[in-house]
């Protein structure tokens, strides 16, 4: 399977790290490695002293799909979970200055926190869930789907554009405004509207 990211999905967060608002999606991958299942802790990295968190409404794709056209794209999908999309900022700064790929930034083992997942008949509209993260109790992040730039199911026809989906293949959506550092003791939980759906700590 792969992780399919989407950078810059939030014209509030495209701004808040000073990048422009995207024409086009833009999307990169992530191996397996990188999940993080079962609310297991987060080791923080030695190669970095600036890990952020980015928390994401993931999309589990249930079909083999090329050249998917947005009308259909909703068959290739019926169930989400959130995530959390660590990003080593200091690593990817350079790798930007440098004119860089900066998967070493977001690519590492443990990068990608996931929750179980839970089927889209919990919601009348998948273009508006709310979800969230919270660091130590306190709400950091918050978001709903309708602010997305680019809607998941355009997301998968841009996707497939250019490469094939396969059954169990993930799609991570973009974060909301709000991202910002993590440290070693720091708990954070997640949640899909009122349901917690993460909560595990940063060793």
């Amino acid at each position: 399977m792969k992780i399919i990211a989407i950078g810059r999905n939030y014209i509030d967060h495209a701004k808040e790290l000073n990048n422009p608002v995207p024409k086009e999606p833009i999307f990169f991958l992530m191996p397996d490695s990188s999940l993080l299942r079962n609310n297991q802790p987060f080791f923080y990295p030695d190669f970095s002293n600036d890990i952020h968190f980015e928390v994401e409404i993931v999309v589990k794709l249930n079909r083999l799909g090329k050249n998917v056209a947005t009308k259909f794209a909703n068959r290739y999908y019926n169930e989400i979970a959130v995530g959390i999309d660590f990003t080593a900022r200091d690593l990817q700064q350079k790798c930007k200055e440098k004119g860089l790929p900066w998967e070493v930034s977001k690519c590492f083992d443990g990068a990608a926190p996931i929750s179980n997942f839970i089927s889209l008949d919990k919601f009348q509209d998948v273009n508006n869930i709310n979800f969230r993260l919270e660091v130590n109790g306190e709400i950091v992040q918050k978001g709903n789907t309708k602010e997305m730039i680019f809607k998941i199911d355009e997301l998968i026809e841009h996707v497939t554009k250019y490469m094939t989906i396969k059954i169990g293949d993930y799609l991570f959506t973009g974060t909301p405004s709000g991202v910002g550092p993590v440290k070693i003791g720091d708990r954070l939980t997640a949640y899909i509207e009122e349901e917690k759906m993460l909560d595990f700590v940063v060793k």
